[in-house]
């Protein structure tokens, strides 16, 4: 992650959700190494702090801070967009790295949600859509970055056409990873198997 070139973020907020380990603490620090104040929004305290401290470890200025969220309710994530909201503080970065992934058992969110669908679907979609008036002030870039089990080096069924696009099978599954520009503003893309990649959604700035 440190080999990624990254541009000055000095003066932007970064908001990573699923930052306390794995990708979304490498991505959280190599922002805040960039100079972005980031902000954690995670389900376990205790695992929050564990992640500052490692922040704050790799980055002694760095600038992060914590708030409450359980992508599995639609009050929480409510809840959280309400204290941003009130913090009025411009988001310029949005990461939706949080995720479940494969569930051994059926389980479902607060809503009565399948556990995986409405975590890593409806969640993300429900915090983009209670942060807009934020994510709006300043042109914010948004990207997802889904859990997935390690991808199989070939693919174990075939493929198939839909749309006009070839697909994998289901057994294939792909990991993604950011990527970043030298240029003035980052920016990400989602790799599936394929190789092809998708750059973060652009939220228009306000006029």
């Amino acid at each position: 992650m440190d080999a990624v070139s990254v541009p000055d973020l000095t003066g932007k907020v970064a908001v990573v959700t699923g930052g306390s380990d794995g990708l979304g603490l490498g991505l959280a620090i190599r922002l805040a190494r960039a100079g972005a104040e980031v902000v954690l929004p995670l389900r376990n305290p205790a695992k929050g702090a564990a992640a500052v401290q490692k922040i704050h470890s790799a980055v002694p200025d760095a600038a992060v801070s914590t708030r409450d969220l359980d992508l599995a309710s639609l009050e929480s994530i409510a809840a959280l967009a309400a204290t941003l909201r009130r913090e009025a503080r411009p988001i310029d970065i949005l990461i939706n790295n949080a995720g479940v992934m494969a569930p051994a058992t059926r389980q479902t969110t607060a809503d009565g949600l399948e556990l995986q669908f409405g975590t890593n679907h409806i969640g993300h979609v429900a915090l983009v859509a209670r942060l807009l008036p934020l994510l709006r002030l300043r042109g914010a870039r948004v990207t997802r970055c889904p859990a997935a089990r390690p991808a199989p080096p070939l693919s174990t069924g075939p493929t198939c056409r839909a749309n006009g696009s070839t697909r994998r099978s289901a057994r294939t599954v792909s990991r993604s990873w950011p990527t970043f520009s030298s240029g003035s503003n980052w920016t990400g893309a989602a790799r599936p198997a394929g190789g092809a990649s998708s750059a973060p959604s652009r939220i228009p700035a306000r006029p």
